[in-house]
């Protein structure tokens, strides 16, 4: 999922470059959202992996 949200950064990066506006709102948007939901599907998941060795 990281690397879908740095794919559409560089999207947004090179579309910005040449101007298309519309285009680079959007990747950079879809950008933000899959890396904060990989941010809290990590987090997630390091609980639930402390979690179960503490049993």
């Amino acid at each position: 999922m990281l690397g879908w949200a740095l794919t559409f950064f560089i999207v947004a990066l090179i579309a910005a470059a040449l101007g298309f506006g519309g285009v680079a709102g959007a990747a950079s948007s879809i950008a933000v959202i899959l890396f904060w939901v990989f941010l809290a599907l990590f987090a997630v998941s390091l609980i639930l992996r402390v979690v179960r060795k503490a049993r």
